[in-house]
This record gives structure tokens, C-alpha cells and sequence, in this order.
């Protein structure tokens, strides 16, 4: 598939056929976000891959709108920046998570961005809780590392 094909495919996709992506797969995807232009070439971005049920499950409750569908993802590819490298690094990440759903789409798979970082677990209260501190607590991801957002990865499941 060449780019130009790339990009007209690429949409979000938020309904997922229960099959895993094997993680040679998955570790392209990391490699290639790798590849990534950043801000004085620090690349700040880094990367969690989940495959455990459970935790995507949890990763899915991680807002009151928005991730719930994060729990029929195979994986979750979780885009993270080094905030102490970089005051870039959410446009570090978002340039990252581009280059990986590119990527996805390149490789047949569907992916959906959801965001993290600024937005509140539960809509409702603005001011309460936010999704980071929730994912940085069920991840263990430590301070200097701030989460951008998360991408449901798989096989997109036929309407």
C-alpha cells in the first residue's frame, strides 16, 4: 500500500474482531513511531504495549465517556512523553501516535486515538480527577512521564 493509499484508508475504528495481533506485529508499529520527527531530536516519546484483558479492561474505565470501547481492543498502545527531555513533548507524542496509526492502516490493522492527557475521568467534574493520574496509577508510570494518549489497536471487525 503506498502512502497516498495509507492515508485515504486511515479512520478511526472503534469495533474490533477478537483475534490477537501477534506482537512482531505490535513491536513494528513501536519501531516505526520510533522514526518519528521530535522537537531538537530528543525523542521524548515513548511507549507501553498492553495485551492482558484485565488491564485493557481497566484502561477502558479510565474516562465516563470516550474509552469504553478500549475493552474489545486485542492491545493498547499507550504513547507517552518525557516531560523532563522536552517542554514539546505532547506534540512529540502527537506525532508519534500519528506515525503509529499510519503504520497500523499500512499493516491492515484499525486503530482509534483516545485521549489522555488534560481530560477529567468523569465529565461531569471537570475539576475531579483526571485520566492520567488514573492510568499513571494502574500502569505504575512514573512522574517525568505524562501520557499523551492511548491507541486501541487490532483488526477491524466487519460491519
Amino acid at each position: 500500500m503506498d502512502f497516498l493509499e495509507v492515508i485515504e484508508k486511515r479512520h478511526s475504528v472503534r469495533r474490533f474482531e477478537d483475534r490477537p495481533v501477534d506482537r512482531e506485529v505490535l513491536d513494528t508499529l513501536i519501531s516505526i513511531a520510533s522514526t518519528a520527527p521530535s522537537s531538537k531530536n530528543c525523542k521524548s516519546s515513548a511507549y507501553m504495549i498492553i495485551e492482558d484483558p484485565s488491564t485493557i479492561e481497566a484502561l477502558s474505565q479510565m474516562r465516563s465517556s470516550g474509552s469504553s470501547f478500549v475493552k474489545d481492543a486485542p492491545a493498547v498502545i499507550v504513547v507517552l512523553g518525557n516531560s523532563s527531555l522536552t517542554d514539546m513533548w505532547v506534540e512529540n507524542c502527537s506525532i508519534s501516535a500519528t506515525f503509529l496509526q499510519l503504520a497500523a492502516t499500512a499493516l491492515d490493522l484499525g486503530s482509534c486515538w483516545v485521549q489522555v492527557a488534560g481530560r477529567p475521568r468523569d465529565n461531569k467534574q471537570p475539576e475531579g480527577e483526571k485520566a492520567e493520574d488514573y492510568v499513571r496509577e494502574l500502569l505504575g508510570i512514573k512522574d517525568e512521564m505524562r501520557i499523551e494518549c492511548l491507541l486501541a489497536v487490532g483488526y477491524e471487525k466487519a460491519a
